[in-house]
């Protein structure tokens, strides 16, 4: 496609040139109606991908599929969690299995199978030059032991620690009380491995965090928020009409978003502890594109109320409002860098789409950061600060890539052909988005060397627009 050249046309004609040029790219991504994709696209960007063809009715069958494994694989032996009373051996089970797939799912590990023991490893197994010459000599670099028990008052006690074999290390543990629930005996088990994680590979757990996402049933669009690996989905929201833009508050305790219930985009709010929901940008046309401040005192958000898209900064209940930017290119896709002091977005100011920087009191220069390839688009920063994903457009495929900041070196970690709306994880290690496979929307991950790449799928219903985030401390 030729590069045109924008300057040379009124603000009205370069809107409609570069709208119509994005457009045509977007339903390359996924294919809606031209008439849906021109009247979202001001201000929507990427977040377009949710409108696309109507899916089948929901399926309960949740599939995790992996692929890839990390540079290095760590041996590691989950002993199985000694009980006293056969009651509690089901959730016992439970909190083990959990803790195997969580493991699994980041390629780092290699789960060796350990049988019946005599006596039984617990917490409370003597550790030793025995104990741990016994398990080098199986393979094992780490091996962690427990138990689990009911307390006097009826919670869920959850003891374990973990031993390094190969250092001959005890390497601490956590005693998770909870209620006794398969539930939450699920919740324990991502807590259990969040610290395996840390401890044994140095990178800070992310299973115990949630993931909030829009399913399409029949004519409903739904906001559903599970847990980390897709189970425990419940429903947020319902609507007639398409919910995106998903993006958690740092704390995860409110979910800001984009609904269209009222017949055009409006910016939302909304606390998921009380259900209750705020109005934050509900102006004159298109109100798109929300994204918090690290203190999560402010919103980044797009409008279109001066007649084309621009970026507009909002304390979080939407007062304050105030434009970043005098451009007449069309700004959108906005993401605060980690320290607050940037704004990350999209901009077609060059005559495609290309991702830059500028600073949150307007000041300074504005500095382009992407340079390969025609489209480069939906810049989302990671919560450390190191890292930035976006949405490229490789030899006519949509993909993920992520660029270190500080070398700008960038990586395509996804396979497309049509990937979109990234998400970090609260860890900063992976990344959750959209796929669109063999016509079925669902989501997918990848861990930012682009090793290990894993795919959550429903039987029969899609799934869009992911977003990562915190469970909130006071939880």
């Amino acid at each position: 496609m030729p590069r045109v050249n924008y300057s040379s046309f009124s603000p009205p004609a370069r809107l409609g040139l570069a709208l119509a040029k994005l457009t045509r790219l977007l339903l390359a991504i996924n294919p809606i109606s031209r008439r849906q994709a021109q009247a979202v696209f001001i201000g929507m960007g990427l977040s377009l991908g949710l409108l696309g063809a109507h899916l089948p009715a929901q399926a309960q069958g949740m599939r995790i599929d992996i692929t890839g494994v990390g540079d290095r694989q760590i041996p590691v032996a989950l002993a199985p969690l000694l009980t006293v009373d056969p009651q509690n051996r089901a959730l016992a089970d439970t909190v083990l299995e959990v803790v195997q797939a969580d493991l699994r799912r980041t390629g780092s590990f290699s789960l060796l199978p350990v049988g019946p023991q005599n006596p039984a490893l617990s917490e409370n197994t003597p550790v030793n030059a025995t104990l741990f010459g016994q398990w080098r000599a199986q393979g094992a670099n780490a091996l962690v032991v427990g138990s689990a028990a009911l307390t006097p008052d009826g919670q869920l006690e959850v003891r374990f620690r973990v031993l390094d074999t190969l250092k001959s290390e005890d390497l601490g543990g956590l005693v998770l009380t909870s209620q006794a629930s398969h539930l939450d005996a699920r919740k324990s088990a991502h807590r259990m491995a969040d610290y395996i994680l840390e401890r044994l590979s140095g990178e800070p757990g992310f299973f115990s965090s949630r993931l909030a996402y829009v399913r399409r049933e029949g004519s409903n669009h739904i906001l559903v928020i599970a847990d980390s690996d897709g189970e425990n989905a419940q429903p947020a929201l319902r609507s007639t009409q398409p919910i995106i833009s998903l993006t958690w508050s740092p704390n995860g305790d409110r979910l800001a978003y984009v609904s269209f219930e009222t017949g055009k985009p409006v910016v939302y709010v909304h606390e998921l502890a009380t259900g209750k929901r705020s109005v934050v940008a509900n102006y004159k046309g298109s109100n798109s594109a929300p994204a918090w401040s690290p203190d999560g005192r402010q919103l980044a958000m797009v409008l279109t109320r001066d007649g084309i898209s621009q970026i507009y900064i909002a304390n979080a209940d939407g007062s304050g409002l105030r434009r970043l930017l005098r451009s007449s290119a069309i700004n959108t896709e906005p993401s605060f860098s980690a320290d607050g002091q940037h704004v990350y977005f999209t901009s077609d100011q060059t005559g495609s789409p290309q991702i830059y920087r500028v600073r949150i009191d307007g000041s300074g220069r504005l500095e382009r950061l992407t340079f390969t390839g025609g489209f480069n688009a939906r810049p989302v920063v990671s919560p450390d600060g190191k890292t930035m994903a976006f949405v490229a457009r490789r030899d006519k495929k949509f993909l993920i890539a992520v660029m270190n900041l500080e070398t700008q070196e960038e990586r395509i970690v996804s396979s497309g052909p049509r990937d979109d709306s990234p998400s970090f994880a609260p860890n900063s290690r992976w990344v959750i988005f959209s796929s669109r496979v063999n016509d079925r929307d669902l989501l997918s991950a990848a861990s930012v060397d682009g090793r290990v790449r894993s795919r959550i799928s429903l039987d029969a219903a899609g799934i869009r627009n992911p977003a990562w985030g915190r469970i909130p401390s006071s939880k």
